[in-house]
């Protein structure tokens, strides 16, 4: 399985990718992208099973990217991870499509409990 971790921030996409491992997903590939724009160019070339990525970043925002995927029909499972958990984010990424949200800080328990049923 193919996963892509979306996140502006570069220590953040790398302590999701750790957690993942930790979590009992090492096997997966797992690429990165640095904001929503740049996810939709590696989508483009290489679609990935699934994407995980952050609400809020720079050039197109989590939600952006959620409803961009849609619009261009990319049927591609995606979560949130995030570290804010309002319950309008949470009905936004539910109209959107999100399959979870995990809200940060997480652990590789809180990881594995959220997204273990998608990445299995």
């Amino acid at each position: 399985m193919k996963i892509l971790v979306v996140d502006d921030s570069g220590i953040m996409r790398k302590i999701v990718i750790r957690t993942l491992r930790q979590a009992g997903f090492g096997g997966h590939d797992v690429e990165e992208a640095e904001n929503g724009v740049e996810a939709l160019e590696k989508i483009a070339q290489d679609a990935p099973d699934v994407v995980l990525f952050d609400w809020n970043m720079p050039e197109m925002t989590g939600i952006e990217l959620a409803r961009a995927m849609n619009e261009k029909d990319l049927n591609i499972p995606f979560a949130f991870i995030t570290s804010e958990c309002t319950a309008e984010m949470r009905e936004q990424a539910n109209e959107a499509g999100a399959i979870a949200f995990l809200t940060k800080p997480f652990t590789a328990e809180t990881m594995n409990a959220t997204l273990g049923k998608i990445l299995d």
